[in-house]
């Protein structure tokens, strides 16, 4: 079977769009969310979506070969959310290393499924790796601009942990994504050197995946595209690129920068547009696949999927408008001596 790398040097790789928009077309309640083993549990768990891993896997791998259906290479395990950090909401700190576990071998399932079907089209599982609900540069208090609601240390020990459960699970790529605060994508990093220098095994290849929030084309925390790059670089990704905040058409002219400076794959996989006034998004899947198609013509991008408010018939779209497109070139990196 072909290896990752090989088969970014071959075409451009397709990762998948959006798992809450597809959770959200099921319409569950809460006991839907809670199923049997939650039933009596003592908070609302509704919207807890990472939880669906244990309760409603079947709607998971649904999900998932929706996607892989659509023509997707890459698909990314539901845990977005699953740390004890981020757990902690539900206080379901204690289920976040199983809902890793669970979410990773629901995705591997599939994908070898599809695999099975066409050997020529390996697909990969991306370990789901979210930038958590608390903040390492910024305070939550306008009062108290030192103050810090968690420590560089409690963080790496919950992406750790979700790390661990991912490689477990059987994930063959992690992704750290939707990356606001460039520290806690830090931490991440860390967490995954760490993890693997203490189980003797070779790193998964790395995607890192950025959000530029607003028209500063900063991150949240304040950071330039360039300096995000920089700051990251060091672990050698197999891609780096932006998802998120940001439809196609405001994402490109930091694609376009990110493609200028960057040694490995950028990946895009932007929201289907701006969201309407009720938060939702009305960008078709056809002007989607327009915007990301003259990405590629270009010669911004390796890999490209959709985020928010994208369906596998986005993905479906883009994966037809970019079948015949070369992927970008990787500039050829000349070592210097520092």
């Amino acid at each position: 079977m072909k290896s990752l790398s090989q088969c970014a040097a071959e075409r451009i790789l397709i990762i998948d769009g959006a798992m809450g928009t597809m959770i959200q077309r099921y319409k569950l309640e809460e006991a839907d969310y809670r199923g049997e083993r939650f039933k009596d549990y003592h908070l609302d768990v509704k919207g807890n979506n990472d939880l669906l891993c244990l309760t409603q896997p079947q709607i998971i791998e649904a999900i998932h070969k929706e996607y892989l259906e659509a023509g997707a290479d890459i698909i990314e395990t539901n845990t977005f959310s699953s740390t004890t950090i981020a757990m902690a909401d539900y206080d379901m700190q204690s289920l976040a290393f199983e809902m890793n576990i669970a979410a990773a071998r629901i995705a591997k399932k599939a994908a070898q499924e599809y695999t099975a079907k066409n050997p020529d089209k390996p697909r990969f599982v991306a370990g789901a790796i979210g930038p958590l609900n608390k903040t390492l540069s910024l305070s939550p208090d306008v009062n108290n601009p030192g103050f810090r609601s968690v420590t560089f240390d409690e963080v790496v020990d919950a992406y750790y942990e979700q790390i661990k459960g991912l490689h477990e699970g059987g994930a063959d790529i992690l992704l750290i994504e939707t990356i606001f605060d460039t520290l806690n994508s830090k931490a991440a990093i860390f967490a995954i050197k760490k993890y693997f220098s203490d189980i003797a095994q070779p790193e998964l290849p790395v995607m890192i995946s950025g959000t530029i929030t607003d028209a500063s084309g900063r991150t949240l925390s304040g950071q330039t595209l360039e300096a995000f790059y920089i700051s990251v670089m060091h672990i050698k990704p197999f891609s780096v690129g932006l998802n998120c905040a940001l439809g196609g058409e405001q994402m490109r002219p930091y694609i376009s920068e990110l493609s200028q400076i960057a040694a490995c794959n950028v990946s895009c996989y932007p929201n289907a547009g701006l969201p309407n006034a009720f938060g939702e998004y009305d960008e078709t899947p056809d002007h989607t696949a327009h915007i990301i198609e003259d990405f590629a013509k270009e010669g911004y991008v390796n890999i490209v999927g959709g985020c928010c408010g994208t369906t596998p018939d986005h993905i479906r779209h883009i994966a037809e408008h970019v079948k015949t497109v070369s992927p970008r070139r990787l500039p050829e990196m000349v070592e210097t001596l520092a």
